[in-house]
């Protein structure tokens, strides 16, 4: 800038300082120590950042103090990347945060990125080097630390979705320098062994120094080199180490590992439920609609004792038919003999001569009615025993039975019955299942006439 006469305001120059300063300084890291460190209503932290030689104001907002997953504290040393700035009403240099890591993680993030690289460049992290995990394991091996909170997570998971699993632990440490070695070697041992179809590496949550172990490439080697799948479940849901990404599966807590690998053992027994829901209501249903058809066929139903009865009102209407037309022709004759007197009585014809015969043929009518009357009474008698004969419960008295097959049908006939069939057997009182073991056919005996024969004789008209 030139030397101007111009005079400008405070304002304007602050504004102009803070853009200058914006232009310059592109966003970068900054450490140094915590100080000062206040917190506001709003949310927004306020502190200064300073080293043995100089200080500067520091200001990261609500959004941003919130995603940093420490508390902060004074004396803390810590990387910040920041926009360089102004604070324009007061004029202040300040430095706006974007985000904080503790001091040293620019190494372990560096050295995390070259591993990365190197070991993506060698298809460690190839899609098609991945091996499916099988759907029903039935040993599941655990590498963890026995005092580590993730691994109780994971067997109360594994308890509670699939508890007839097979469960060995390998023993490793998960944090500090010999972690990433004991790690390999149970993975080795677990491999060695071959006593489980699937491995859960598993680590609870914790700040990239925790969870250093598994960004080893000994660690990485190790799960590549498997003959078991292996599923990775180290940290919570935003951490992501080497071993993720080499592993067969990444799982984003370990709580979630034990979920995948139960996922096929869980999904079962849901499926199970179902069907046999399922299963119960096509049931419920299927018995409710042979139910209504029970009854539907039910009213169709003629009993064998409502069909005698029937039977035996058609008789009691012949029987009165038959009273009614002897009546009617006795009429017929009486009207007859009075007409034949009458016309006798008016011509006053000589009697005396005929009074023998006359007397005979009385006789001889009064003779052929008795015997035509007792005709009828002799063939009424006879269809009421036929009748009764025809009576179940009267043959089934008489030491008779009835032989149904399996669906409840009468059998007529040996030779619709095979060796080994159970049949029904219907006596005048119970009924009793038997099995059928020998078979005797005969020739076909003359059968009676129809009832409807008999019954034809009743009206020769």
């Amino acid at each position: 800038m030139t030397e101007s006469t111009t005079v400008i305001a405070v304002s304007e120059l602050t504004r102009l300082a803070r853009q200058a300063l914006e232009r310059t300084f592109p966003l970068l890291w900054v450490g140094g120590e915590i100080s000062n460190l206040t917190r506001a209503v709003s949310g927004h932290v306020y502190f200064t950042l300073k080293d043995e030689a100089a200080q500067a104001r520091c200001v990261m907002f609500r959004m941003r103090a919130q995603s940093i997953p420490w508390r902060l504290e004074n004396g803390q040393q810590v990387e910040a990347r920041a926009l360089v700035s102004l604070y324009e009403p007061r004029g202040d240099f300040q430095l706006t945060i974007d985000t904080l890591r503790r001091a040293g993680l620019g190494r372990l993030f560096e050295a995390f990125a070259r591993l990365k690289g190197k070991l993506e460049l060698e298809g460690l992290f190839a899609a098609e080097k991945k091996r499916p995990l099988p759907r029903f394991p039935r040993c599941i091996g655990i590498i963890s630390s026995p005092r580590a909170a993730a691994l109780h997570d994971v067997l109360a998971t594994l308890q509670r979705r699939a508890a007839h699993l097979g469960v060995i632990l390998y023993p490793a440490s998960v944090q500090g320098d010999a972690a990433a070695g004991e790690i390999a070697a149970a993975i080795a041992r677990a491999n060695q062994r071959d006593e489980c179809d699937l491995l859960l590496v598993v680590r609870g949550g914790g700040s990239i120094e925790d969870l250093w172990a598994f960004n080893e490439e000994a660690v990485a080697r190790a799960i590549a080199n498997s003959a078991l799948p292996v599923i990775s479940g180290v940290g919570h849901e935003t951490d992501v180490t080497i071993a993720d990404l080499v592993a067969d599966v990444r799982a984003a807590t370990p709580t979630a590992a034990a979920e995948l690998a139960t996922q096929g053992w869980y999904e079962s027994g849901q499926e199970l439920a179902a069907l046999g829901s399922a299963l119960h209501a096509a049931m419920h249903y299927r018995i409710e609609r042979e139910q209504q058809r029970i009854d539907q066929l039910a009213l169709r139903l003629i009993h064998p004792a409502v069909r005698l009865r029937q039977a035996w009102d058609r008789l009691t209407l012949l029987g009165l038919r038959l009273d009614g037309s002897m009546a009617r022709n006795l009429r017929r004759q009486q009207d007859w003999i009075n007409s034949f007197a009458w016309r006798l009585g008016r011509v006053i014809p000589n009697t005396a001569t005929h009074q023998g015969r006359v007397a005979l043929l009385a006789q001889r009518l009064g003779a052929a009615m008795n015997r035509r009357l007792q005709q009828y009474h002799n063939t009424l008698e006879n269809l009421a025993g036929a009748l009764a004969h025809l009576d179940p419960n009267n043959i089934l008295a008489r030491g008779f039975a009835i032989v149904r097959n399996a669906g409840g049908e009468v059998i007529h006939d040996a030779g619709n019955l095979t060796r080994g069939a159970t049949i029904t057997v219907q006596f005048a009182v119970g009924t009793a299942s038997a099995e059928i073991l020998a078979i005797e056919l005969q020739d076909t005996p003359q059968t009676a006439p129809p009832a409807a024969d008999i019954v034809s004789h009743l009206n020769p008209d």
